[in-house]
């Protein structure tokens, strides 16, 4: 590094004059407050980062929980939907007259069992299943 009369190094001048004296204290205490100003800032941004961190973590977990219950009913109502078709499959052999096109069809097609109110309530519930 050069030291010459141009230098910005005002410890190597020979005796410092009351005008600079004033500005380099002017000087200083802008550099302090600029670093406090600066140790302010990087201190809320590490907070912010914390914050967003916990955020995050904490929707992680709700997601996670979520997954589960989710994971759950699909595990439950795959094992109603095969107990319905089970159920389903043992009952299509005794119901040979039903072979219906349409849900109309299957809502109002006679049966060939009794009781028409038994039917109707059967045929609205067999339909439910076949999609």
């Amino acid at each position: 590094m050069a030291h010459g009369p141009d230098s910005n190094d005002s410890s190597y001048a020979k005796s410092p004059s009351p005008a600079s004296s004033r500005q380099g204290s002017s000087d200083n205490i802008k550099k302090v407050m600029r670093r406090e100003k600066n140790r302010i800032a990087a201190q809320k941004s590490r907070m912010r980062q914390t914050q967003k961190a916990d955020s995050l973590h904490l929707e992680s977990e709700n997601l996670e929980k979520e997954n589960a219950a989710l994971r759950k009913e699909v595990k439950r109502l795959t094992e109603e939907a095969k107990y319905l078709s089970s159920v389903l499959t043992t009952h299509e052999p005794l119901c040979t007259g039903l072979a219906p096109q349409t849900t109309h069809d299957l809502l109002y097609s006679p049966h060939h069992h009794g009781s028409s109110a038994f039917h109707h309530q059967h045929s609205i519930a067999v339909s439910h299943y076949q999609h």
